[in-house]
């Protein structure tokens, strides 16, 4: 069996997305096909996959498209994919259906199941427009939780997490929803001052700077992580999971026998950010630190073109490539192909160069 997997090149600057596709294929003449759309990035990057998907698998249909989580940059560009090409199941979270009790959790003692439900759906528009769409087109959807999966032309794509009951926890921090009686979970919001200086520390392939104390928004750690499984290749796909959903996601791989050395190819979360990743859960997904460079899988990060020093984070990137996961990016403003070694040529494709090691750092 074959495969090949784009990250297509979305945003600029701060404006960072994802935007994945992904063929299988089985036969020298690809007779036998599948496509599966991960986020769709935002407007504009939807209508780009959709022409790379026709113009590259030759195809207008999807086999599935799978919407992480709901923020603008990863679920606004699937409405494209739903319109123009055929669609065979959607599976996204339906947040408005998760209110039941959740008035409970709120300060305000006039807030109501329903009112938070309608305002779920004002300020999710995306992708509750998402699913409205699949209604009407009479696509199936089904929601992302662990434990759900498929299979077909040899592969089997599973979500590790969020669990439902996690993913309940998360509900009522976020946005749209009133203030909690108290953190059911937390999140940061990082603000840099305009001019403010960045300050570099120094690393070395023994000195890592990365630390544990990442917070992400609720949300984000709601991102549906998966797993794709083409003979003995596994994929890991992380959306913009934080560190507690990817401690859960190894814990799944964990029961599934799924080790570090199993996995052939990892998508570096959100964009690379340091908010995301910690030195704990990266030994636990891809292993110890190496005292001697090995590179055991490949690793892709969706960034936007100028989006460092955050997008990719340099710490973040170090910590990968020492554990045997040199990062590919997108930052470049170049679309990045991971693929085996039937695929088809790509004239306009070059080699990829991973991200170095590098000498310092931004704090």
């Amino acid at each position: 069996m074959g495969y090949e997997v784009d990250f297509l090149a979305v945003g600029t600057e701060s404006q960072s997305g994802d935007a994945i596709a992904i063929r299988l294929w089985e036969g020298a003449d690809h007779s036998r096909q599948a496509v599966i759309v991960v986020d769709g990035g935002f407007a504009d990057s939807g209508t780009a996959l959709v022409k790379h998907i026709r113009d590259c698998y030759g195809t207008p249909h999807v086999d599935l498209v799978v919407s992480t989580h709901p923020d603008g940059d990863h679920s606004s560009g699937l409405k494209a994919i739903l319109e123009e090409c055929t669609v065979g199941a959607l599976w996204m979270h339906q947040p408005w259906n998760h209110t039941h009790g959740i008035s409970d959790y709120f300060k305000n003692g006039r807030v109501t199941d329903a009112g938070v439900r309608r305002e779920l759906k004002r300020s999710l528009e995306d992708a509750f427009d998402l699913e409205t769409l699949a209604r009407q087109k009479g696509i199936p959807i089904a929601e992302p939780f662990t434990g759900l999966s498929t299979a077909g032309l040899g592969a089997t794509i599973q979500v590790l997490g969020p669990t439902q009951a996690y993913y309940e926890s998360l509900l009522p921090l976020f946005r749209g929803t009133p203030e909690p009686v108290q953190a059911v979970g937390s999140f940061q919001k990082i603000i840099q001052a305009a001019g403010e200086t960045v300050r570099r520390v120094a690393e070395t392939w023994g000195i890592e700077t990365l630390n544990d104390a990442g917070e992400t928004s609720a949300e984000n750690n709601s991102s549906a992580i998966l797993l794709l499984t083409i003979g003995t290749d596994r994929l890991l796909f992380t959306g913009d999971a934080g560190i507690p959903a990817l401690h859960g996601a190894a814990g799944r791989l964990g029961e599934l026998g799924v080790g570090p050395a199993n996995l052939s190819f990892v998508q570096v979360p959100h964009h690379g950010s340091q908010r995301n990743v910690g030195p704990a859960v990266l030994t636990r997904l891809l292993g110890p630190r190496q005292e001697v460079e090995q590179r055991i899988r490949t690793a892709f990060v969706s960034a936007a073109r100028g989006g460092k020093p955050k997008h990719p984070s340099k710490r973040v990137m170090n910590a990968f490539r020492r554990r045997g996961s040199p990062v590919h990016g997108t930052d470049e403003g170049q679309n990045k192909w991971h693929r085996t070694i039937d695929a088809p040529p790509r004239s306009n494709y070059v080699d990829s160069i991973p991200h170095p090691l590098y000498n310092e750092v931004d704090d």
